[in-house]
């Protein structure tokens, strides 16, 4: 059975090929894909497919190796659904749950 692997904090610089060959001294590389944007330029991270055995020995071996001034990070890929989910703020809105332009008052003015 293969495995997905994460790698993040890839050198800009570096090609898909790159990424094979420095994951095919750990085992066999099935795929290997730096991710780019729209325009092409490399995004920083890729996935890299192996045999179980392979992926395991890449993982021991080049978590946090140095790579173009850059440690690289490498971990079993999860899938989308398994990642918590980020959270911008939420709620707010104009003007708050009560009173916005000509509310009812900020204070009782009851007798004490």
């Amino acid at each position: 059975m293969s495995k997905k692997l994460y790698v993040g904090n890839l050198p800009y610089s570096m090609t898909d090929d790159e990424l094979r060959d420095t994951f095919s001294k750990a085992g066999t590389v099935e795929e290997a894909a730096v991710l780019k944007d729209p325009t092409g330029r490399s995004r920083g991270f890729g996935f890299v497919t192996m045999d179980d055995e392979g992926a395991q020995k890449a993982i021991e071996t080049l978590n946090e190796q140095d790579m173009g001034g850059r440690k690289l990070v490498v971990n079993e890929a999860r899938p989308k659904t398994d990642r918590p989910r980020r959270s911008f703020g939420g709620g707010g809105g104009f003007g708050g749950g009560r009173g916005g332009y000509g509310g009812g008052g900020g204070y009782d003015r009851g007798s004490y």
